[in-house]
């Protein structure tokens, strides 16, 4: 389950390396020619004084300088061309390729890879078509895929017994290869897993029509053979079955209606499960912002009750939501500051971990899936001015916060719904900090996202996009300490692009009076 190990700007240095091992072959293929050139021109030249030898062997060497000259070439030149021949210029290629394959992704990576490719076109609904021509929203460099790709995809979906994109992608492959697309993948192989895909979903009649268009490329393919009498006789079955089932039906008809209304009644209390409004939300659907609730969101210049270091240069303060609550601060980080926590986090990025609600202990989820790390304010003065920038804005203590987090998310990277705040339930979750709960989340966007990527909260129908140099802010609990679950979000996997975020998570301790507990429990 580690989906996309390798986060945008690990992806970036392998692109570097490749670029490397291009140069180092290019120059391995330069000194190849050069050795082939000097063993040609030996050969010709010594062609031409065989055949001269050869039509009068005895008058040549009755020449002494011939037969001195046939001595020395048998002896000496002949062991230099050898030596020639067996030269390894392959060295400083080889030794430069097994040095960078440390740095190589894995088997791993690849099948990470593919299904993060999965999962975007199920959360942005796209066709095989669509990927595989790179018409993708916000493209910049369009790539197409091969049939092989296409195979390749379909095979892993396969192996993953998902058999939903095998049929996806494997019918992508047999369409370009039908389109005429030169490929070493035969037809009949990818028919065969194609076949497979469909019969597996139960549709027989299509896998059946698929066989007879197997056995039309090839009559003697033993599988679709075998498949064809099977299909048939499979189909029989279920058409008899089918039969003796609509008698039973007719007489069940009366009590289905009954049965129709329980399961809608069931169905109205919640619509649609999370993951469904979640892609949705991702979409940039069902964001339920009524022109009403709109009205009541405003703009200000925020200056946090004249605030000092705010009083002169207030803060561009924008309501995204109302319940909860979340703020946009725009023009809130500078590029130059950005830069330096990119260059900061850079060399630490892990794959992030989540506390096991269970046993508090760090681990890798795949449900996130993004690079992280660290970042203390002693480290850098940047970081200490962005907590310092932090605490004036939200007027909370800094002290017992987390340190600094930096994410980046490459393509396909993602965090499923889940809660800041540790709820009822885990009641050791932040116990190794001390601080409390986590009060409130602040996230700081550091990067645009060309597509994709969005913060959404899918119980209240909210979602944040991002935006280069702007932070969003809200509150995890009520005033009373108690969680307000209506801040369950997620981020969406990046389809196009890289997203760079930061956040900070504030802790309940220090905060007792600069936010107050409040008489009842849900103020």
């Amino acid at each position: 389950a580690k989906h996309m190990k390798l986060a945008g700007s690990q992806m970036t240095d392998l692109l570097y390396t490749e670029k490397d091992l291009v140069t180092s072959l290019k120059e391995y293929i330069r000194q190849e020619e050069n050795r082939l050139e000097q063993v040609k021109e030996w050969a010709d030249k010594l062609d031409s004084l065989t055949n001269t030898a050869t039509q009068d062997p005895e008058g040549f060497l009755g020449h002494p300088v011939n037969a001195f000259k046939l001595m020395k070439r048998l002896n000496s030149e002949w062991g230099d061309l050898e030596s020639l021949v067996l030269k390894d210029t392959t060295n400083g290629f080889i030794s430069n390729l097994t040095m960078q394959r440390q740095f190589f992704p894995t088997e791993e990576d690849q099948t990470g890879a593919a299904k993060a490719l999965l999962r975007l076109q199920d959360t942005y609904q796209l066709s095989a078509n669509t990927i595989s021509n790179g018409d993708l929203p916000g493209v910049v460099h369009k790539s197409r895929m091969t049939v092989a790709d296409c195979f390749e995809l379909g095979k892993i979906a396969y192996s993953e017994a998902d058999y939903y994109h095998t049929e996806l992608w494997m019918a992508q492959a047999l369409t370009q290869l039908d389109e005429g697309e030169e490929s070493t993948i035969e037809k009949v192989t990818v028919m065969d897993y194609l076949n497979y895909a469909i019969y597996q979903q139960g549709e027989l009649e299509r896998a059946l029509e698929l066989t007879k268009r197997m056995l039309k490329l090839d009559p003697n393919h033993q599988r679709a053979n075998g498949n064809l009498k099977y299909f048939e006789f499979q189909l029989e079955k279920q058409r008899k079955a089918e039969a003796e089932k609509k008698e039973q039906e007719d007489k069940k008809r009366e009590k289905k209606v009954l049965d129709k209304r329980e399961a809608q009644r069931k169905r109205s209390k919640d619509p649609l499960p999370e993951r469904k409004k979640y892609e949705k939300l991702c979409r940039g659907e069902g964001v339920k912002l009524t022109p009403r609730r709109q009205s009541r969101l405003f703009c200000r210049y925020f200056d946090n009750n004249r605030n000092p270091r705010l009083l002169l240069a207030p803060v561009k303060q924008e309501d995204e939501w109302d319940r909860p609550r979340i703020v946009r601060y725009h023009d809130i980080i500078s590029d130059s500051e950005i830069t330096t926590v990119k260059e900061l986090a850079k060399p630490r990025l892990r794959r992030a971990t989540i506390s096991n609600p269970v046993t508090g202990v760090l681990e890798t989820a795949p449900y996130r899936i993004s690079k992280s790390a660290w970042l203390s304010a002693y480290e850098h003065s940047t970081i200490e001015k962005i907590n310092q920038r932090i605490e004036d804005v939200t007027d909370l203590e800094m002290d017992t916060a987390e340190e600094l987090q930096v994410a980046n998310y490459g393509v396909g990277g993602q965090y499923e719904p889940h809660f800041d705040f540790g709820r009822k339930d885990e009641p050791d979750a932040f116990k190794e900090l001390g601080t409390g709960n986590r009060i409130a989340t602040w996230l700081f966007y550091m990067s645009d996202v060309s597509a994709g990527g969005a913060t959404v909260f899918p119980d209240v129908g909210a979602a944040v996009w991002p935006k280069k140099g702007t932070a969003v802010f809200w509150y995890n609990l009520f005033a009373s300490g108690e969680g307000d679950y209506s801040t369950r979000h997620a981020a969406c996997p990046v389809l196009v692009g890289n997203k760079w975020v930061s956040n900070k998570w504030i802790h309940e301790r220090g905060q007792e009076f600069r936010r107050p507990c409040a008489m009842s429990e849900m103020e």
